[in-house]
């Protein structure tokens, strides 16, 4: 038996746009994300000598094969070829779930990872990338990390330099947020405002943090702000100690911060751990 380890990072979404439904019924987006340090940590055994199985720490994760990491490893086995005799895989879950850190797409991305690599890599990290949209539409950024332009429904990515060293602070309020039901009302109403994802371009290309925060936009945050006012008072804790720019990720309901220097990270968390008991401290993670 072989054991293999990796670790799975959460992401974050500098920018989030939807561009209108496609005719398979899914949607068209364009995004700059980020990688950051909040991560997961799997582990898979090979050749058990057993049924698979999947196992994870947190209760309601799905331990069967709905569960993305499981799928990835269907899905990268069955695409190079091999069968072994029996595999296991464990989730250590720090990153929040239905918050829209990518955690499932994430843990799913590290298995296509440590499984490639024990194999010899036959799949270059973009043939990797690739084949995770099969199992998710968040997984093929989650391949390759870093700083990325994702387009499509995930599946078109663009590597951008590294953005500027910066500390994160990430608070998952109690409530998640339907995705589909937020698409749903995207469909329904024009959005008033669009990222400027060219001129966030431009500011990591020039690694200007301030002008990275200035830019920050999710067409997602103010729909589900609208419902869930509590998202403006941690905005505006952030807003008071320290961050220069702040919006929610993904679909929700996690919202992120920047700010310069860890000490400031470190107030925003005190002043909000006692009413969020999941905020968290992160830095930029590139592979």
């Amino acid at each position: 038996m072989t054991t293999l380890y990796e670790g799975a990072y959460a992401k974050v979404n500098l920018t989030l746009d939807v561009l209108g439904k496609r005719p398979d019924g899914y949607h068209d987006l364009k995004s700059v994300m980020q990688t950051v340090s909040i991560r997961d940590d799997i582990e898979i055994d090979i050749d058990t000598g057993k049924p698979w199985c999947l196992h994870c720490d947190k209760e309601g994760i799905p331990c069967d094969e709905r569960n993305l990491a499981w799928k990835a490893a269907r899905v990268y086995l069955d695409t190079v070829g091999k069968d072994p005799d029996g595999l296991e895989i464990r989730i250590t879950k720090r990153i929040p779930s239905e918050a829209g850190l990518g955690g499932g797409s994430a843990d799913a991305a590290a298995v296509l990872r440590a499984l490639n690599r024990h194999y010899g890599a036959p799949l270059s990290i973009a043939a990797l990338a690739e084949l995770g949209g099969l199992v998710g539409s968040d997984v093929p950024f989650c391949v390759i990390g870093g700083t990325a332009v994702v387009e499509g429904r995930g599946e078109k990515l663009r590597k951008l330099p590294n953005m500027p060293d910066c500390v994160f602070v990430i608070c998952k309020p109690e409530f998640s947020a339907s995705t589909p039901a937020l698409y749903a009302k995207l469909d329904e109403q024009p959005i008033g405002k669009h990222p400027e994802h060219q001129l966030m371009e431009t500011a990591i290309l020039r690694g200007d943090l301030a002008e990275i925060a200035r830019n920050l936009y999710n067409v997602f945050d103010p729909v589900v702000t609208a419902d869930h006012l509590e998202l403006n008072y941690i905005k505006s804790i952030f807003n008071s100690y320290g961050s220069i720019g702040q919006q929610m990720t993904g679909s929700g309901s996690a919202v992120f911060s920047i700010v310069p220097e860890f000490e400031y990270a470190a107030v925003i968390c005190g002043m909000l751990k006692e009413n969020y008991p999941q905020v968290f401290i992160a830095k930029p993670v590139f592979f």
